[in-house]
């Protein structure tokens, strides 16, 4: 699988354990669909987003209401990692 995230332009900083693609976009881990949704209906020039490592409370890791992490947007190898959407905050 390392070796298909890295051809999807997911590194090592934003790795899951899921990898979904999604019109023309990688979703990378446990993340809400909420920032899906965004994600799909704004379309920003991105490969896509990523709940990176496995936060606890994301959708499939338990049920907290009070869980918060950030969701990033991700390009290529020379764009570092933005936050795109605040899990719990918005």
């Amino acid at each position: 699988m390392a070796g298909l995230k890295r051809l999807l332009g997911v590194s090592e900083a934003v790795e899951s354990c899921h990898t979904a693609r999604i019109g023309g976009y990688v979703i990378e881990g446990h993340v809400p669909m909420e920032a899906v949704d965004r994600l799909m209906s704004t379309k920003p020039r991105v490969a896509g987003i990523a709940a990176p490592g496995m936060p606890a409370g994301s959708p499939g890791m338990g049920d907290d209401p009070k869980t918060r992490f950030d969701v990033l947007s991700f390009g290529d190898a020379s764009t570092a990692p933005e936050v795109f959407y605040r899990a719990g905050l918005e």
